[in-house]
């Protein structure tokens, strides 16, 4: 975990000096949202909250971090003074771990002085963005499977390290059953799994002898990899006479193919071990696995009971970052009183929403998620009131809605710069995704051409809006 407070970016070292210097120190309120999905989803799975509290805990300018800044000749005694005693002190509000999100909607609200806000905003999007990106797909590829067995496999291909780690943590809040990696397991108290490398296989004089040597050592929790020569035609064989024998002692074996046309693959294997009464034997298959390909042999009824997916699960695949912002909301003047603050742009969707605000989930009588509405946080959402809500970009449209129940969604997680309550258990934030999108109609959690979740603005926030912008006429 990073606790040096020199994991930012320079400029935020730079104009905190300014901050200080021109006595601008003052209080602020920072949102941390997003601006579309990953993978053209119509979700989000909102991940890393735990990881980053701590991080901010512990976030402190070393004696030799000080020594390094001074060298640089960037910063003057007063400013590194005031770094040499750095932490946050602020107050963060935030979504729940493993919460649905959607784009536009402040998953992270930040009040803190300038200095402090402006020094954490790298690190909360360093974790925040990444395993928000991971935590999303493995919950595609989950629902691509139909919520079959996942095991990420990724460690040898992640982003170095900590990516390793950090996306072993994202990919079990996503969905993931466990982690090939060891100390992930261990961390983060992620069930272990792994079968065997064909190096294993590579180092018998033949397949049958390199199963039943592991068969021997593992006889609870062998799967024997078949492909290493021929599949069907030496590989299956000898799990075959070896799984056998495993049956005569009353265990259960598996296989993996990590090669070849895996749908037809998979179903001439499964033919084979079922002829040879072998009917509890599972399937798992690998190699370069995606949603789209998991859901393609999930819809012509592949036999497969496990899917091990590596590279596109914790890179993230086609999608390299998650698109995360930090953007100031509302700034302390020096007279002391507060306002809201706007970022505006020539491209309606990078203009901001103004002001403190929360997030209210809108839901229908069957308990189904309707619609995500932001209001001011002074504005409360009562549910059975039919009130009218507005598109964050268009205000001419809109539509009105007597909520069921409103659920709002930022709470208190950091107080004086302390974690309001313990770290969640990950199996705890796991089942929160998965009961969270159980509350979503199919058509929102479609793999390909999903429908657009409704996230809209109260009329007071839309106001507030439309004055920044200058227009008053609606």
């Amino acid at each position: 975990m990073i606790h040096s407070a020199l994991f930012t970016d320079l400029y935020e070292l730079t104009m905190g000096q300014g901050f200080l210097k021109k006595n601008m120190n003052r209080p602020s309120v920072f949102d941390v949202f997003f601006r579309r999905h990953p993978f053209s989803g119509g979700f989000s799975v909102f991940a890393g909250l735990d990881p980053l509290l701590d991080a901010i805990e512990n976030f402190r300018f070393s004696a030799g971090d000080l020594e390094w800044l001074e060298k640089r000749g960037l910063f003057e005694k007063d400013f590194l003074d005031y770094l040499s005693s750095f932490r946050f002190s602020g107050e963060i509000y935030a979504m729940k771990e493993g919460s649905i999100v959607f784009p536009d909607e402040p998953l992270i609200r930040v009040h803190a002085p300038m200095i402090e806000a402006a020094i954490i905003e790298g690190l909360v999007l360093n974790i925040i963005n990444f395993q928000s990106l991971i935590a999303t797909k493995t919950a595609r590829i989950s629902l691509a499977s139909n919520r079959g067995s996942i095991m990420e496999f990724g460690l040898r291909r992640a982003q170095g390290p900590d990516g390793a780690l950090s996306a072993s943590r994202a990919a079990f809040i996503g969905g993931a059953k466990g982690t090939s990696n060891a100390l992930a397991a261990r961390i983060w108290g992620i069930p272990a799994m792994g079968t065997m490398a064909h190096s294993w296989v590579m180092s018998f004089d033949n397949e049958e002898e390199a199963f039943s040597a592991y068969a021997d050592i593992y006889p609870d929790s062998s799967v024997f990899l078949i492909d290493t020569y021929n599949t069907l035609e030496s590989g299956l064989r000898a799990a075959i006479a070896v799984g056998k024998r495993l049956a005569e002692r009353g265990k259960n074996f598996g296989v993996r193919l990590d090669s070849g046309d895996i749908q037809y693959l998979s179903t001439e294997v499964r033919k084979a071990l079922d002829r040879e009464g072998l009917t509890k034997a599972t399937i798992t298959v690998s190699n370069e696995l995606t949603e789209e390909i998991i859901e393609s042999l999930v819809q012509n009824r592949a036999p497969i009971d496990t899917w091990g997916v590596g590279t596109h699960l914790v890179t993230g695949g086609n999608e390299s970052s998650f698109t995360g912002v930090y953007k100031l909301a509302e700034r302390t003047t020096a007279s002391g009183t507060t306002e809201p603050t706007m970022k505006l742009s020539d491209n309606p969707a990078k203009t901001t929403n103004p002001g403190v605000k929360q997030v209210w989930r809108l839901f229908n009588e069957d308990g189904s998620a309707k619609a995500d509405v932001l209001t001011l946080g002074s504005e409360h959402i009562p549910p059975g009131e039919c009130l009218r809500y507005y598109h964050p970009a268009n205000d001419l449209q809109s539509f009105s809605f007597a909520a069921a129940m409103a659920e709002p969604l930022l709470a208190p997680v950091m107080r004086n710069g302390a974690r309001v309550n313990p770290a969640e258990k990950l199996g705890t934030i796991q089942k929160r995704v998965r009961s969270g999108l159980s509350r979503f109609d199919k058509s929102y959690l479609r793999i390909l051409n999903p429908h657009v979740y409704k996230v809209s603005l109260s009329e007071t926030l839309k106001d507030l809006k439309l004055a920044f912008l200058g227009r008053t006429d609606t």
